[in-house]
């Protein structure tokens, strides 16, 4: 019998959400290449679309933990060029389960960075079932969680970082 993956559980603006149990700082990065277009990665635990993201590992700068985590989930790496913001919204939790039971519940606390490609070449990893560049234009299409289409969206809008 083989063991049960973790299933990724993301809420947002749920009264009945459970409570975090944890706070974890993290990066992501909105890396947008020489079209304009944005690189976002399907997660396989939850089948969303998002932009790379992961969390910051003892003795790495959170610039570190974003060019680690896009090279890691997407095979893109990357230069950091901003900010787009700090997020820290008690609007999201995350719930990880192992089978029926709940392993941790996370409330993130996310540096999002702008970037762009230096280098490397789209692949799927562990983490991540499908990478592409999409247009802004067509965002729409794919099934993002709010807390990350709210990073993303703030990132295209504006130059001003936004902090929760």
């Amino acid at each position: 019998m083989s063991p049960k993956k973790t299933r990724r559980v993301d809420h947002w603006q749920d009264p009945d959400a459970p409570k975090p149990t944890s706070r974890k700082p993290s990066a992501s990065v909105l890396v947008r290449d020489e079209s304009g277009r944005v690189l976002l990665l399907r997660r396989p635990d939850n089948d969303l679309w998002t932009i790379p993201t992961g969390g910051l590992k003892k003795g790495e700068t959170i610039t570190e933990c974003g060019i680690r985590e896009c090279r890691e989930e997407t095979g893109v790496n990357i230069e950091v060029t901003g900010l787009v913001g700090v997020f820290t919204t008690p609007d999201h939790v995350i719930e990880y389960r192992k089978g029926e039971k709940v392993k941790e519940v996370r409330q993130p606390v996310n540096v999002c960075l702008h970037a762009r490609p230096v280098g490397g070449e789209l692949t799927t990893t562990d983490e991540a079932s499908a990478v592409r560049w999409i247009d802004p234009g067509d965002l729409d299409k794919y099934e993002i969680h709010p807390a990350l289409r709210r990073r993303i969206d703030h990132g295209l809008n504006t130059d001003t970082p936004h902090v929760d």
